[in-house]
This record gives structure tokens, C-alpha cells and sequence, in this order.
């Protein structure tokens, strides 16, 4: 029989929510309170951008660039009043989006008119204005543009228009066509492809050099890429979009990489091997403009190579080479020493996440930072105190502190306070905005020093925590799950972490129906010690109704090194679900549990996690919502899919075994599957497929639908419609109602 405990503060986070909450009663949330208003949105310091000088930074305060002194806070002038940014021939100003320095800062770009493409992708019309000058003028009046982006010197604005690259040459307005062969669903250059937009996170695929002679670039041939079609509801007849979207175990974009030098307007082909099944996940400019870093990946993403190349020629030098068992991560954690000898990197080959001083060289490797922990982000390299700044889960994998370490390796912790702080540094790294949040207490916005040192208070949300209080919010405790199944591949035992949101009025003498919230994917955390957003208000307002809400993470996820992490290779949804399914088993023994009213809720790769736990964990789950879920992983892209899974030509049962269109007639409580017909991540298909394979099987379900919605499921009220069905269906299926 297995052996199953919990941590003493998880009782002990009872009582005190028995004792806190016999108070008043205050006001309760609403589904209109969380869509339908920003009152549950706290102040937090965004949209900040440091100055070159180190000392200032600048922010749009209303229709003012501003800008202040990061020691001080004290306003030092303002760069110009986006009111009075009137085009020739115009009578109203532009509408100002997003906005670029040039290198000098004698000018900015400015996007307007703004169109989404995908996630991550948009194009707009982009404008030019001198601060010297107070002229302004359009980037370009040949159509919309992509990632406008000034040359070092501020003299250039190369972009990207029509799948070509283009440059802007500001002292003659002359606009230089670079590349003549993009074609729509054929060639792409400058920018991405859907899934390399999606997976490796980025679009702007040029690069230009430091001295702003050269533009490295990427060019996608999507030939043979098969397409997939996306149905619009918009009048008479549906309109179809096409794009090609790679499926797991089909053919992708060769890529290639090109330089453009400007000089001699000559195009140079890197060379990046023979092998056109492969992936360059990362490109960058060394220090020396003439090198030209690439990163390789073969198509497991288990083999990363760093190839130095000389952009004159297109020969190259390898100067990293790490196979890993499982994958690897990409990320974009490469900085080139000013000595040209050595670059930083993280990996995680000692097990967990650590930064490596490697040297081009003679191919040597220092580890940095070493440790039974990892680190979560990287925030730079001071080259002129030779310090890396990072974040870290060292002392918590639910909590973030910020640090510094010089290259003989040592280490300064810069922050102390507990929960999750994340920064934002000047140009010089002399300070840096801290953001504090914890699970139960919002944004704490400090200035600090780098030595960690707090210089001034920014935002401590003191309104926002009076509107707070006069809401029954329940408090979020975290605890950890301990069972005999809990084990990593080398026979280590581990506890999961979890936190839970009891009703306000909990009473251990009652029964109360359990809600998980799952995400659950290869490195994801839905536990951590950071404030919510609107599922955590609408978590509150489910405790309000008298649903205990809980978390869990399950292996597989985030922060706990690359064993917890990569357990799940090859058989995506395995681990996760037994997990699910032991700690839902934990609380239907707990004496203040309906064991009959267990529901789990997700969304993506949650939403295939509530799939299976409502199929292969039929036994201890009772209702389920999915919403976007994959069903099937040969239906999901390849890169992501394979990553995890290899292609499924390699490993059928692990992709069968674990998709819960395979497992329907297991089904035996309530399951409502919710999609957006005009989801491009995750294809509307899924849900089609699990459809059939439920009727099939003479299961009932539920269904939603949300015609031209994305993998967001938002617009036109979708969102606070979605909310309110998911709120129906639990308060049927958990409360009786």
C-alpha cells in the first residue's frame, strides 16, 4: 500500500484560514468583475526603457515620452507629445503603438495601424520622427512593413515586407529591395515560418552587424511544407486561410543563412553544412563584425553546435558541440567576451541549468555556477565589470531571487525578499527595476543598485490592496504531496509541490468538491510563488461558491533540474496523469473532501492533461474541461512534438498510448471540450477528432465552440462568455447547482 503525507503547514494554513475568515462578510468577485473591468489588475512599472547613458529611462505617460532618473525618480524632460505626431495631410495624430530608438537616440520608430499575424507576428505602418528636426515621416509608403529596425549608426532601417528584406536609407529616403524571391507560402526571408515563430520564439530573422556595414539573414523555403487551412465566418461563404504548418513527423523549412554586405551590395551563403533536415534555431553577431555566430540543431534538438563564420567567405569553425540524452533547450543566453577568446553560455549537462565560460580557442569549459538548482533567465553581461546578472531558483523551485557572479565565480545574491523578483537593468547595469510579487501579495516595485542595495520605492500597490480588502479572498498556501510513486529514472524520491485556495468560510466538519488547475508541460510551473492574474480571481470567486481549487506540479515540470524536468521523454502525458491521478486520489481521502465531486480544468497543453485524467484517471476525476486541447500528438507541430516525443515514426506507441483520442471509452464523467475554430496553434482538428472518436464510443460530452477565435479564445465578449460556461458547467457538475 502506498505511503502518502503532507506537509504540517498545510494544516496548519487551515486553521488559519478558519481564523482569518471569521470576519465580515465582504463583497464576492464576479465573472464581470474579471472580464468585464480591470479592477483586478494591480499598477506595475511596464514599458520601460533604459537610456544609453545608464542614469535615466524613458516611458510613455499617456501621450508623453518621458524621461526620468532611475537613482531618483525625478522627471528630467519630455522627448515630445505623441498628440502633436501629425502626418502631412492629416488632421489627427498617428496612433502610437510600440517605439524604437536609434542608436543615438536622435530618433524614433514608431509602429501604427498595427495588424496581428500569428502569436508573435504583426505588421504595421511605421513612422520616423527626428527630435531635432520635430520632422516626421513614414518609413515607407509601398504597404505595410515587419520589424522596422534601425541600423547601429541610426542612418539605416532595414524591415521586412512581402516575405523580402528591405532597407531604408534615411539621408536619401532611398528604400533598397534585398532580396526579390519571397513569395507567399513559398520563400520567406528576414522573418520566420509559423512553427519557428511558435517553438524557438522569435520573428525578426535579420540581424545587423556593429558596424552597421552587414545584415545577417534568414531565408525559409517552404516548399515542401504541406498546408494547413483555417475556416472564417465572416458573411455569405467562409473564407479559407492557408499556411504551412509542419506536423510531427512531416517535412520542414529549409533554411539557410545569408550576410548582405551594404559596401560592395554583395550576398554571401553560410555554410551550415549539407544536412537540410535540421535546425538554426539561433543566429548572432560576435563582437568582431566580420564573425557571424550560427547555431546548429539536428532534428531531435538532442545535438546543439555553435559554428563561428566568417561572413567574407561562409566558412566556419565549430566552438561548441553538447549532446544531451533527451533534448536540448534553446535560449537565448550567448554573450561574447570582449576579448574574443571566450563566450558565456547555460546548459543544463551537470543536471541542472548552470552558466559555462567556454574558450573559442581550445574548446575549454568552466561551469560557472554549479548547484542542485537552476537558473531561470539570464539578464546580461556587464563587459566592463565582467558580471553576469541572472535569476535563479536556488533557494525555492517556487520562488526567483536575482544575482550576480563575476568570472572567477563569485556570486552576490541582490535580492532578499521572498516570492518571485524579476529585473530590469539600465545600459550600464548600474541599476536595476525589482518586481516582487507573491502568491498572495501584488507588485512591489523597488529601484535598486547592483549591489542589490534598495535605492527608492516605485509602485507598492497600496490602493489596489484596499480594494483588496473589501473582497473575501481567500489566501494561497502551498504544502507538498509525498507518495511512493513519485520517483525520477534514477530512483530518487521527490515531493510535488502544490498550493491550494480554500473557500473563506471552510469548515473542516463539511464536504467540499476539489477543482485541479493543470497545466503540466516539459518545463512549465503553475506553483510558484507570484501573483495571479484573471484565472487566480476566478479561482477565488470558485472558492467563493465553495470549491476547493488546487495545483499541482506534476514531473515533467520546471525549475527542479533536467531529470524531474526530461522524465517524460518519449511518452508526453504518462507521468504527468499518474501524478494527477495519485494526488486527486490524496484528496478524495481527506475527511472535508466530496470524493464524488472531483473536476480538473486546463487550457492547451492543460486542456490535454484534464482530457486524460477524465479518460485514463476516469476512477478519480468526475468532470473535466479542456479547453484547446491537443488530442492526438500527431496532429501538433514537430518541432515542439518532436522535441519531446521523437517523430512518431520512431515511437508510435508513445505517441498512441498518451493521446486521449485513444482512450474515450474510458469516459465515465462529465467532460465539456471548448475550442476556437480559428486556432492556428492548436488546431481546431483536435477537438473534431476526439469529437468522432466520442461518438463513436456513445460517450456523452459537452461542447464550445467559438467561430474565427484563436488559441486565446477572446474578442467580442468570448472571453467572459467562455468564464461563464466553465463556471455553469462546475457549478452543475461540483455544487449541484
Amino acid at each position: 500500500m502506498k505511503k502518502i503525507s503532507i506537509a504540517l503547514s498545510f494544516f496548519l494554513g487551515i486553521l488559519s484560514v478558519q481564523q482569518s475568515y471569521s470576519q465580515d462578510v465582504k463583497n464576492l468577485i464576479t465573472l464581470k468583475d474579471i472580464w468585464g473591468s480591470r479592477k483586478f489588475y494591480p499598477e506595475m512599472m511596464h514599458g520601460l526603457t533604459p537610456m544609453s547613458d545608464g542614469n535615466t529611462y524613458c516611458v510613455l505617460d499617456d501621450s508623453l515620452l518621458n524621461i526620468y532618473s532611475f537613482e531618483t525618480g525625478k522627471f528630467v524632460k519630455t522627448l515630445v507629445n505623441t498628440k502633436s505626431l501629425i502626418p502631412v495631410d492629416s488632421i489627427s495624430s498617428i496612433d502610437f503603438g510600440s517605439f524604437d530608438f536609434s542608436g543615438d537616440e536622435q530618433k524614433i520608430i514608431i509602429t501604427t495601424e498595427t495588424e496581428t499575424i500569428y502569436r508573435h507576428s504583426s505588421k504595421s505602418n511605421y513612422f520616423i520622427y527626428e527630435f531635432k528636426t520635430k520632422k516626421l515621416f513614414p518609413l515607407s509608403e509601398n504597404g505595410k512593413q515587419q520589424l522596422a529596425t534601425f541600423s547601429p549608426d541610426g542612418t539605416k532601417i532595414a524591415f521586412v515586407r512581402n516575405n523580402n528584406l528591405f532597407i531604408k536609407y534615411l539621408d536619401t529616403f532611398e528604400e533598397q529591395q534585398i532580396t526579390v524571391d519571397g513569395v507567399v507560402n513559398r520563400v520567406i526571408n528576414g522573418t520566420t515560418d509559423w512553427v519557428y515563430e511558435e517553438e524557438f520564439g522569435f520573428t525578426q530573422a535579420f540581424f545587423w552587424s556593429s558596424d552597421s556595414k552587414k545584415i545577417a539573414y534568414y531565408r525559409f523555403d517552404e516548399s515542401n511544407v504541406k498546408e494547413y487551412q483555417l475556416e472564417y465566418f465572416n458573411g455569405l461563404y467562409p473564407e479559407w486561410y492557408k499556411y504551412k504548418y509542419p506536423k510531427a513527423g512531416e517535412a520542414n523549412s529549409v533554411v539557410d543563412i545569408y550576410v548582405y554586405q551594404i559596401e560592395n551590395q554583395q550576398t554571401v551563403k553560410m555554410e551550415i553544412g549539407s544536412n537540410l533536415d535540421q535546425y538554426i534555431p539561433r543566429i548572432k553577431w560576435a563582437l568582431d563584425s566580420g564573425k557571424l555566430a550560427i547555431e546548429r540543431m539536428n532534428r531531435l534538438q538532442n545535438h546543439l553546435e555553435i559554428l563561428l563564420t566568417d561572413v567574407s567567405t561562409g566558412t566556419y569553425k565549430s566552438i561548441y558541440d553538447e549532446i544531451n540524452p533527451y533534448y536540448i533547450d534553446i535560449t537565448d543566453n550567448l554573450y561574447f567576451l570582449p576579448d574574443n577568446k571566450q563566450f558565456i553560455i547555460t546548459s543544463e549537462k551537470s543536471g541542472y541549468n548552470h552558466i559555462y565560460v567556454c574558450n573559442m580557442i581550445d574548446g575549454t569549459q568552466k561551469p560557472l555556477t554549479s548547484g542542485n538548482w537552476d537558473i531561470t533567465d539570464v539578464y546580461g553581461f556587464d563587459p566592463v565589470n565582467y558580471q553576469i546578472y541572472f535569476q535563479s531558483a536556488e533557494t525555492s523551485p517556487i520562488d526567483r531571487q536575482i544575482y550576480k557572479i563575476n568570472l572567477k565565480g563569485k556570486k552576490v545574491q541582490l535580492t532578499n525578499k521572498q516570492g518571485t523578483n524579476t529585473a530590469d537593468f539600465s545600459t550600464n547595469f548600474n541599476y536595476f527595476i525589482n518586481k516582487n510579487t507573491t502568491a498572495n501579495t501584488p507588485y512591489y516595485v523597488t529601484v535598486n543598485d547592483n549591489t542589490g542595495k534598495e535605492i527608492r520605492l516605485v509602485e507598492n500597490n497600496a490602493p489596489y490592496n484596499e480594494m483588496l480588502a473589501n473582497y473575501s479572498i481567500s489566501k494561497k498556501y502551498f504544502f507538498e504531496i509525498s507518495d511512493s510513486s513519485f520517483i525520477l529514472p534514477n530512483g530518487e524520491f521527490v515531493k510535488l509541490n502544490a498550493w491550494r485556495i480554500n473557500p473563506p468560510d471552510f469548515d473542516s466538519a463539511k464536504k467540499y468538491p476539489v477543482l485541479f488547475y493543470v497545466y503540466g508541460g516539459p518545463g512549465s510551473q503553475t506553483v510558484t510563488n507570484s501573483w495571479g492574474w484573471n484565472d487566480y480571481f476566478w479561482f477565488q470567486m470558485l472558492a467563493q461558491k465553495g470549491i476547493i481549487v488546487v495545483s499541482v506540479d506534476n514531473r515533467g515540470t520546471g525549475a527542479r533540474g533536467e531529470l524531474f524536468k526530461k522524465m517524460t521523454y518519449k511518452e508526453l502525458g504518462k507521468y504527468e496523469t499518474e501524478d494527477l491521478i495519485t494526488c486527486a486520489n490524496h484528496f478524495k481521502a481527506l475527511p472535508y473532501v466530496d470524493s464524488t465531486k472531483i473536476g480538473i480544468f486546463g487550457w492547451s497543453y492543460g486542456g490535454y492533461m484534464s482530457s486524460l485524467a477524465i479518460t485514463k484517471g476516469a476512477a478519480s476525476f468526475s468532470a473535466a474541461i479542456a479547453v484547446a486541447p491537443v488530442t492526438n500528438w500527431r496532429n501538433y507541430d514537430n518541432i515542439y512534438t518532436e522535441r519531446y516525443m521523437q517523430k512518431p515514426q520512431d515511437n508510435a506507441d508513445g505517441y498512441d498510448q498518451n493521446s486521449p483520442v485513444n482512450h474515450v471509452k474510458e469516459l465515465k464523467g462529465n467532460y465539456l471540450l471548448v475550442h476556437g475554430s480559428a486556432d492556428d496553434n492548436v488546431h481546431y482538428q483536435n477537438s473534431m477528432e476526439m469529437i468522432n472518436a466520442l461518438v463513436a464510443a456513445n460517450r456523452d460530452f459537452e461542447l464550445m465552440i467559438y467561430p474565427n477565435r484563436n488559441h486565446g479564445i477572446s474578442g467580442g465578449g468570448a472571453r467572459l462568455h467562455l468564464y461563464e460556461k466553465m463556471t455553469a458547467f462546475l457549478e452543475k457538475n461540483l455544487l449541484d447547482k
